[in-house]
């Protein structure tokens, strides 16, 4: 595509690079326009001799035909797209679920020049109607041989894709001292059912198990056992303290019950104190207590993964760390901002 300034007389035809503003200040063309015979007195109105403009060459394609083939391309499973206009095209969620996004194909298609794809972060819970990407062509029209390239790119799947949340059961094992039983449920229950019903899920059942002895460790791996058998889809385990050790209770009545930790820890704050563990496939999830304030924290990271179903891993947590700086929540004991 060629760009730049030719003589008025000789635009018809092609492509006005600028808005264009008469003497009042009004917009008297729009950028993208196609100038015609008629417009030509009007430019010349204005006092220019000149006009910036774009003009295919042979092999190129216009904007709007490169963002829609680019978007049928990279688009997969249960995302639809906007009508293209202006060069862009707009790739929204056709349900409640988990987005995927090939990062590396998404590095790929971004390096052609003047063609953007821009999505949501990878993992994302997004509701249905959620815009997740939006293909976005810069100049007025590119080469198709570029455009070739990210189909041929997408012939290894789809860039993007939205996996459904499925409606999960999940138990809720609270734990802490038998008089504060009460106050620990009405903390955690609001934000946790809250949120899995977000998700599509629902708080199936809330059991309290005292924690003061080796006895309530027991006592603690037995209802996990409970839960299991019952056909929990996910166990939830939170308290009065939060888990503050590899051998604290929670993870020790986890491998009492048969289960296998995967994590203690997490490089995202607040949300340091995260638990996770499976037990025959059931994922057990020790929530750190910034879990009983609305704002986001590790468990929202995490918890549309565990409900769509994914295996997570010790490594998937330690890649939370770049971008796990979050705002810090006012139910914290000792807030960051106390230092």
């Amino acid at each position: 595509m060629k760009f730049g300034p030719i003589p008025i007389d000789q635009a018809v035809g092609k492509i006005l690079g600028h808005n264009i503003a008469g003497p009042d200040g009004r917009r008297l063309f729009r950028k993208g326009h196609t100038i015609s015979q008629n417009d030509i007195a009007t430019l010349h109105s204005t006092g220019r001799d000149v006009v910036y403009v774009a003009q295919l060459e042979e092999g190129d394609i216009d904007e709007d035909s490169a963002a829609r083939r680019i978007a049928d391309a990279v688009m997969g499973p249960n995302v639809y797209s906007s009508r293209a206009a202006t060069g862009r095209v707009n790739l929204k969620a056709d349900a409640l679920g988990v987005l995927r996004v090939a990062a590396d194909r998404l590095r790929q298609l971004n390096s052609q020049l003047g063609i953007t794809l821009a999505t949501l972060p990878n993992h994302t819970a997004v509701p249905e109607g959620k815009m997740v990407g939006t293909v976005k062509i810069i100049p007025y029209a590119v080469p198709e041989t570029a455009v070739t390239t990210i189909e041929q790119l997408a012939d290894g799947g789809p860039l993007l894709w939205l996996d459904p949340l499925p409606a999960r059961r999940v138990a809720v094992i609270l734990s802490g001292s038998p008089s504060a039983a009460e106050r620990i449920q009405r903390s955690y229950d609001p934000p946790l059912r809250t949120r899995l019903e977000l998700l599509g899920s629902e708080l199936d059942s809330i059991t309290f198990v005292p924690l003061e002895d080796a006895q309530d460790e027991a006592e603690m791996a037995d209802t996990i056992q409970q839960q299991a058998a019952a056909g929990a889809d996910l166990i939830i385990l939170a308290g009065e303290t939060a888990i503050m050790d590899r051998f604290d209770i929670a993870p020790r009545a986890v491998e009492r019950a048969g289960g296998e930790l995967t994590c203690f820890g997490a490089p995202v704050d607040p949300g340091n104190l995260l638990m996770l563990a499976y037990l025959n496939g059931l994922p057990i999830m020790g929530a750190p207590g910034c879990v009983r304030s609305p704002k986001r924290n590790i468990v929202d990271d995490v918890l549309p993964r565990l409900l769509v179903g994914d295996r997570l891993t010790q490594a998937d947590i330690i890649e939370l760390g770049h971008g796990g700086l979050l705002e810090d929540v006012p139910e914290r004991p000792y807030p960051r901002s106390k230092l």
